[in-house]
């Protein structure tokens, strides 16, 4: 998928006034999880992303692997895209709606199983029950 369709999609499915605040909430969401994600995981996922999104998820990527809940994974996110956490969920699921269909199922897959129940919460129906602690 390329970068101004996946933004596009955030944007609308956030209804968001414009590309900048989506493009904000798309490159928060993606960077958190990369944060999480075990470093080979991570690299993988930002392999299939767009290049503009990817150079700063790849940042993150150095610090994978670290273990955090909803809570922070909310506040990170929150703080990142200059919303409250309310809002940071609600973006958090778009852009995670919309990396399932960016990326290969079986990657989505991995990255499903790498995350906690609290956060795996917010992915697609059909992914939320997959994966394990």
């Amino acid at each position: 998928m390329r970068h101004d369709e996946m933004i596009g999609k955030v944007q609308a499915l956030t209804r968001l006034p414009g590309r900048a605040p989506a493009e904000r909430a798309t490159q928060a969401v993606l960077t958190t999880p990369a944060e999480r994600l075990p470093s080979g995981l991570a690299g993988h996922m930002t392999a299939q992303l767009p290049r503009e999104l990817a150079d700063s998820v790849r940042q993150s990527a150095d610090t994978s692997g670290e273990r955090f809940d909803l809570a922070t994974f909310a506040g990170r996110i929150a703080g990142r895209a200059g919303t409250d956490e309310d809002m940071a969920l609600r973006e958090a699921a778009a852009v995670l709606e919309v990396l399932d269909a960016a990326i290969a199922p079986e990657l989505m897959d991995h990255v499903a199983g790498a995350l906690p129940a609290d956060i795996r919460e917010l992915l697609p129906a059909g992914r939320a029950a997959e994966g394990s602690d």
